[in-house]
């Protein structure tokens, strides 16, 4: 049996209408007839959710968060219930047929300190076309930050450059027209190079002129900009050189651009 509950009904009524052989039920209802419960609210809710409903000895009960601790359904495990995370690195937004579609191939974090929890959700995952993956009880915050770096900070990195083609009178749609394309080739070169072999630009060539100019435009225009670039710029020398793209004179040099003043 498949239920689906929600604080808000109807929305829980409209997702069993998508659903083969779904109801919608309230959330003890489901609690009490599924042996497999997946929490899937907002972090800040889950333990409250846990909290308001009455587990059995043996249930499995599985909240969707990324970075919240397993010790969020405690209350769940104390009353025998077995526990455990399951995580998709994806990006959802309102746009339930979008979600489904970007599913297969992704990664799922999994976690269960019980084996046969761990298994089944392992299952569950290779039967969604996904990868699982094993995390550590200690990971869960630093696993999640990694997808902020891949995902909302492309964002904001993406927001800069389009500030700066701003800044002479160009639109947001004639910045991403230009970038969009270039981002999509940096996915290519990580995807085919790895994240060092791969990176583009004059970091990675060692062009420490280039660099100036860019913190003299970034200087004048913005210097919290020229900041982030700055801090950017450090660690993008850091991989060059692990990766034998700079020498030790290279780096140096590009070091000495970066603490100009």
């Amino acid at each position: 049996m498949t239920e689906v509950a929600s604080r808000r009904p109807e929305s829980a009524r409209q997702m069993a209408r998508e659903l083969d052989d779904c109801r919608a039920v309230g959330v003890q209802s489901l609690v009490d007839d599924c042996d497999l419960v997946f929490i899937t609210t907002p972090d800040a809710a889950i333990a409250d959710v846990a909290r308001g409903a009455v587990w059995r000895p043996g249930q499995r009960v599985v909240h969707c968060s990324g970075a919240t601790s397993v010790a969020a359904l405690q209350c769940a495990a104390d009353a025998g219930a077995l526990t455990g995370g399951f995580h998709p690195m994806q990006a959802f937004g309102a746009d339930a047929q979008a979600a489904i579609d970007s599913l297969p191939g992704c990664t799922i974090a999994i976690e269960a300190a019980d084996a046969s929890l761990r298994a089944l959700l392992h299952d569950l995952a290779a039967r969604l076309g996904c990868a699982g993956l094993s995390l550590p009880a200690d990971a869960r915050a630093r696993y999640h930050a990694s997808g902020g770096y891949a995902s909302q900070h492309i964002h904001v990195l993406m927001a800069e450059a389009v500030r700066l083609w701003q800044s002479w009178g160009a639109t947001e749609q004639q910045a991403l027209a230009a970038l969009l394309p270039l981002l999509r080739g940096t996915l290519e070169s990580l995807a085919h190079g790895g994240v060092a072999n791969g990176m583009p630009g004059p970091i990675s060539r060692g062009d420490a002129g280039t660099v100036r100019l860019h913190r003299q435009a970034l200087q004048g225009l913005d210097p919290e900009m020229c900041d982030l670039y700055d801090q950017l710029c450090r660690r993008g020398v850091d991989l060059a050189q692990a990766a034998r793209r700079l020498d030790e004179a290279q780096a140096q040099a590009m070091r000495r651009v970066l603490d100009e003043r």
